[in-house]
């Protein structure tokens, strides 16, 4: 059984419930890093938890949740192991998969709707990577710029 861990700040805990009711019922085992009341919490640090579930390999993937679904992404990628993708359709989640081999979906609460999300969510559980053109780009990500510019080692 596949682990997805969830997070989300205050404005995201009624969608992650409703994520996390979506999971289960696909068989998916929900690792709740919180938030999960009304009250005022700072995304960065729910956003660094479920980077450090993913990276440890306590989740396979991660879904996260804030307002607008920026501020959350922008702590999550922070960490150089995380493909964190804001996404506001099925599309997008699709092709952040297939493209970016995204391993954390983003969501902005207050920017979509239950059906938008779970859209979102199906795309990005059943997508998988296609690697090919695609692996050279992605395995830049975790790199930070070089000044040698194209065709310079990797780190």
């Amino acid at each position: 059984m596949s682990v997805i861990a969830l997070a989300s700040d205050h404005a995201g805990v009624e969608l992650k419930s409703f994520l996390a009711d979506e999971l289960k019922a696909r068989g998916f085992e929900v690792l709740d890093l919180g938030t999960n009341g009304p009250a005022s919490v700072d995304y960065p640090d729910f956003g660094y938890a479920l980077a450090q579930a993913v990276t440890t390999g306590k989740a396979e993937k991660g879904i996260a949740i804030c307002g607008s679904g920026i501020g959350i992404s922008i702590a999550l990628n922070r960490d150089p192991l995380i493909r964190a993708a804001l996404c506001h359709n099925g599309l997008t989640a699709r092709l952040s998969r297939q493209h970016n081999d995204s391993n954390v979906l983003v969501l902005g609460a207050r920017m979509i709707g239950l059906e938008v999300a779970r859209d979102c969510l199906v795309a990005f559980i059943e997508t998988p990577y296609e690697g090919g053109r695609h692996a050279g780009r992605v395995a830049k990500l975790g790199c930070p710029p070089s000044s040698g510019g194209p065709g310079a080692p990797s780190c």
